[in-house]
């Protein structure tokens, strides 16, 4: 079956109005195991889209269901890669990640622009989600390992 995207109208962001100068496209993707849990993706998504307007560096995002596949996501840009790790950060959204993570699977992928061109960024990442274009192999993890050692708030590793 092809996949159905059907998508939110464009959430400008505080820098809404960067229309010049280098921007980041982010595009995510998680399919659920369940219908259940797909509809709680989808609801927690519109969650955070709701604060939108308050998120530092954040350009704008639509966010994207295929129902008929259990996958949702975002496609999200930014002003710099900075602000995308702020928001990742955020606690809302860590709580949104790890009460889902358990429940599919994610994969994301992101690149840069010379300028924002909204028909563009959502033509490419429309191909991506339709499997006109393959994803990009992902990348190794740069940075720190995983922190695997028990937090000494909860006396628990982070799941």
């Amino acid at each position: 079956m092809t996949p159905s995207i059907l998508r939110t109208p464009w959430q400008p962001g505080p820098d809404g109005d960067r229309t010049v100068g280098r921007v980041l496209v982010s595009v995510t993707e998680f399919t659920s195991v369940t219908q259940w849990r797909a509809l709680g993706v989808a609801v927690n998504g519109m969650r955070l889209r709701r604060s939108w307007p308050g998120t530092g560096g954040a350009v704008g995002m639509w966010l994207w269901v295929d129902p008929a596949h259990r996958r949702s996501g975002s496609v999200s840009v930014w002003s710099t890669e900075q602000a995308l790790t702020d928001f990742v950060r955020r606690p809302d959204h860590v709580g949104t990640v790890r009460a889902f993570r358990a429940h599919g699977t994610m994969r994301a992928t992101s690149w840069t622009d010379a300028r924002f061109d909204a028909g563009t960024a959502w033509r490419t990442a429309r191909a991506l989600l339709t499997g006109a274009t393959p994803w990009p192999a992902p990348t190794p993890r740069t940075g720190p390992a995983p922190r695997t050692e028990p937090t000494p708030r909860t006396g628990k590793a982070p799941r």
